[in-house]
C-alpha cells in the first residue's frame, strides 16, 4: 500500500525548496524506512538541487547525511530493528551479488542506488535505503552531529584504509572546510605528523587546536612553499577549484600519494615524469562501503571525533542553503527535523 511523505523538493533548478507530499510505494522486502531526525546538508545536494551534473529528476529531494531511528523494516531485512539509531550516506542500495558487491567493495556496484538520484532523500519525514546501507550508530556519539559522518566523514577516512596510511605517515591536508578539517582530526587521531595548507595564516590556531602539528600557509593557484618539496607521504586534497597541480605534486615524498576528495570539474594536468622518477601516484577517493562507515564511527566513538557543525531547523532550509553557498559554513550544516 502506497503512503504519503512529506519533504522539502526542488521544482526545477535554482528553485527554492517546497514542502511537498511525496506518494511512495509499498517498502520493500528488503528495505528499511527510517524516520529523519537529523541531516547534514552538503555541497553534493546544492549541486544536484541544480543540476550541474546533468542528471537531476523533478521534484528533487535532497539529504543523503541521515540520522534517525528505524520506523518499519521490510520481511527480509536482516541484522536490524524498528528503534535502532541508524545512518544513512550516499548509497542507497547495491545489487549484492556482482562481484564488487562479494569482494566488499560494493560502491562500486553498476546497479548501485545514489540515496537522492532518482529517489527522495533525507530532507523529508522519512526515508528508505536497503537494510545493508543502514549503519547502526555507536551509542558514545551524538546523533546531532553525526550526520555528515556519512558523507564527507566516510570520504576523508576511506582513503586511511584504502591505501594503507600509517602512523609513520607525514600526511597534509589541503582545504580545511567541511572535508578538511575532519581530515585534521582523522590524521592526528591515526597517528600521523599533521600538516594543515591553507591560504588563510589567521586560522593557524584553530587549525592546530583541530588536529594540525603545523600550518603551511600557500596560495593554491599560484603554488606553495618549495622548502617542503618532497615532505609529505600522502596529501589530501579536499578542494574543488584551480589548482597549482605541478607545484603541489613537488611536495610529495617518494611514494607519495596525491588523495583526491574535492569535485574538481577541470581537467589536472599531470606530467609523466612527475610521477615516474619518485614512483607517486594521483588517487581519487569518493565514498566508502558500509563496512568502511562502521569502521569509522567506532574510530570516532573511540577517539571522541565529531565534525564542528552548525544546526538550523530543516523549516529553514533554504536559509541553510544560503548560508552554505556563501562559504559561510563552519564547518558542516546540519538540519534538524521540524516536521510537525
Amino acid at each position: 500500500m502506497s503512503q504519503i511523505i512529506r519533504a522539502f523538493a526542488a521544482l526545477e533548478p535554482s528553485s527554492a525548496l517546497l514542502v511537498q507530499e511525496l506518494r511512495v510505494a509499498e517498502l520493500k522486502a528488503e528495505e528499511v524506512e527510517v524516520e529523519v531526525e537529523y541531516c547534514g546538508l552538503c555541497h553534493s545536494d546544492v549541486s544536484m538541487a541544480e543540476n550541474e551534473w546533468g542528471f537531476t529528476r523533478y521534484p528533487f529531494v535532497g539529504g543523503h547525511e541521515v540520522v534517525g531511528r528505524i520506523a518499519s523494516v521490510g520481511a527480509n531485512v536482516k541484522a536490524l530493528r524498528v528503534g535502532d539509531r541508524v545512518g544513512i550516506g550516499w548509497t542507497a542500495s547495491s545489487c549484492g551479488e556482482c562481484q564488487f558487491c562479494l569482494a566488499g567493495d560494493p560502491i562500486f556496484c553498476a546497479k548501485s542506488q545514489g540515496t537522492i538520484v532518482g529517489r527522495h532523500g533525507g530532507f523529508a519525514e522519512r526515508v528508505r535505503c536497503h537494510w545493508m546501507w543502514a549503519v547502526k550508530l555507536p551509542g558514545a556519539l551524538d546523533p546531532a552531529l553525526v550526520g555528515p559522518m556519512f558523507c564527507g566523514g566516510i570520504t576523508v577516512f576511506n582513503p586511511f584504509l584504502e591505501f594503507g596510511i600509517l602512523p609513520i605517515h607525514r600526511v597534509a591536508v589541503l582545504g580545511i572546510g567541511g572535508l578538511g578539517h575532519l581530515a585534521l582530526k582523522f590524521a592526528r587521531a591515526w597517528g600521523c605528523e599533521v600538516t594543515a595548507i591553507t591560504s588563510n595564516a589567521s586560522k593557524s590556531e584553530q587549525l592546530m587546536a583541530m588536529g594540525a602539528h603545523q600550518v603551511l600557509v600557500g596560495d593554491a593557484a599560484r603554488g606553495f612553499d618549495m622548502k617542503k618539496a618532497g615532505s609529505f607521504d600522502f596529501i589530501l586534497s579536499t578542494i574543488n577549484v584551480a589548482t597549482a597541480w605541478s607545484s603541489l605534486l613537488q611536495l610529495l615524498a617518494p611514494r607519495g600519494h596525491l588523495v583526491l576528495l574535492g569535485a574538481t570539474m577541470e581537467a589536472i594536468p599531470v606530467q609523466a615524469m612527475q610521477l615516474l622518477g619518485g614512483r607517486k601516484a594521483v588517487v581519487g577517493n569518493g565514498t566508502g562501503s558500509p563496512t568502511a562507515m562502521a569502521k569509522m564511527l567506532e574510530f570516532c566513538s573511540r577517539h571522541m571525533i565529531a565534525p564542528t557543525v552548525e544546526q538550523f531547523a530543516m523549516s529553514d532550509i533554504n536559509a541553510a542553503i544560503a548560508h552554505l553557498k556563501r562559504g559561510d559554513a563552519r564547518y558542516r550544516v546540519v538540519l534538524k527535523n521540524d516536521f510537525a
